[in-house]
C-alpha cells in the first residue's frame, strides 16, 4: 500500500468507526498533506518519519509564526496517524508520542451577557422577510439547546414539529444525546416552516439554503447573525453561532447547572473540555461567600 494509501486508509477509519464529520475529515487530510508536503523534499515518506523529522516539522511551523493551537492540532492528527499505522502493524513505533505539543495560552470561552442575547432576540424579531426567520428561529434553538452550528444545520425540515419537550441529536463521533426545548424556539421553528412551506422544490432542512433542497451553508447562516448583531448594536466580531453556544454554557452554570449535565448537553466527550466554563463556577462561588459568609459582612 503506498503512503497515500496509508492517509486514505487512516481517514476512512475515522469516518466508519468514529463518525468524523466531513470537516474533520478535511481537516485531517489537509494537515497530513501539510506534512507530506514537508517530508517529500527530505526524500521521505509520511509514514517512514522519525521522531527527528517530526520534531523539525513542528519547529518549522512555530518559525513560520503558525498559532500554537494549529502546532498542536497538526502534531494531534499526526500522533493519530502514526498509531493507525502501529495498530495495523505497518509500524512499530509512534515518533509523534514523543514530540512535545506546544504550550497553548489559556484563553477563556468567549461569551455574550444575558442582556445582549435579549437584544439579540428582539432584532432578529423585527427583521424582515424569510432571512428574519430564519435568524429568529436559529438564535432561539441556538441559546436555547446549545447545538453546534452543524447540527442546527443539518436538522431536518420537520424537526421541533412534534410536542416532544426534547430533541434527540446525533453529535461529532456519532454520539447520541438529548436536549431539551423551549416553546419560544419550538414556535420559532414552525413559524419558519410556514414561511417555507411555498417553497420549490420542498425544503429537506428547516434552515433551506438558495436551493431548497440543500441545507444553509456555514457561512450563510454566520453573516445571515453578523447582520443581526448590526441591528442589535453588537460588534458582529463579538457574535458566532459558538458564541452563542458558549452563552448556552455560561448562562447555565451562572444559574446553577453542573458540570457533569452541561457535558451531556453540549455533546463534550472528556469532562475537560467542559472545565473551560469553569470561571463561571468560580464567579458564581464568589459570589456566594460574599452574600453569606459571615466574615464577608
Amino acid at each position: 500500500m503506498t503512503i497515500d494509501g496509508h492517509i486514505e486508509a487512516f481517514l476512512e477509519m475515522l469516518a466508519a468507526e468514529r463518525g468524523a464529520a466531513r470537516n474533520t475529515l478535511a481537516a485531517y487530510r489537509a494537515d497530513l498533506d501539510d506534512f507530506a508536503a514537508f517530508a517529500r523534499p527530505r526524500g521521505i515518506t509520511p509514514g517512514g518519519a522519525g521522531t527527528g523529522h517530526v520534531g523539525e516539522y513542528i519547529g518549522s511551523l512555530h518559525q513560520s509564526g503558525l498559532a500554537a493551537r494549529t502546532q498542536a492540532r497538526r502534531l494531534s492528527a499526526l500522533r493519530q496517524f502514526f498509531l493507525f499505522l502501529l495498530r495495523e502493524g505497518i509500524r512499530e513505533d509512534n515518533p509523534a508520542a514523543e514530540v512535545t505539543s506546544p504550550r497553548l495560552p489559556q484563553s477563556l470561552p468567549k461569551y455574550l451577557s444575558e442582556a445582549e442575547v435579549d437584544g439579540l432576540l428582539q432584532a432578529a424579531r423585527a427583521f424582515p422577510g424569510l432571512p428574519g426567520l430564519k435568524a429568529y428561529a436559529g438564535l432561539e434553538i441556538l441559546y436555547a439547546t446549545g447545538l453546534r452550528v452543524s447540527e442546527l444545520l443539518a436538522l431536518p425540515a420537520r424537526a421541533l414539529a412534534s410536542d416532544a419537550a426534547v430533541l434527540m441529536l446525533k453529535g461529532k463521533g456519532g454520539r447520541e444525546r438529548i436536549v431539551p426545548l423551549s416553546d419560544m424556539a419550538k414556535l420559532a421553528a414552525a413559524r419558519l416552516r410556514e414561511a417555507s412551506a411555498g417553497l420549490k422544490p420542498p425544503p429537506r432542512y428547516l434552515f433551506s439554503g438558495r436551493d431548497p433542497a440543500q441545507a444553509m451553508t456555514r457561512q450563510g447562516f454566520a453573516l445571515l447573525l453578523k447582520q443581526v448583531a448590526l441591528r442589535a448594536n453588537i460588534d458582529p466580531a463579538r457574535l458566532s453561532p459558538h458564541v452563542l453556544r458558549h452563552s448556552f454554557a455560561s448562562h447555565l452554570l451562572a444559574h446553577g447547572a453542573d458540570l457533569r449535565s452541561l457535558q451531556k448537553l453540549l455533546g463534550h466527550a472528556d469532562i475537560a473540555t467542559t472545565q473551560i466554563y469553569t470561571h463561571v463556577l468560580a464567579e458564581r462561588l464568589q459570589r456566594l461567600v460574599q452574600a453569606h459568609h459571615p466574615l464577608a459582612r
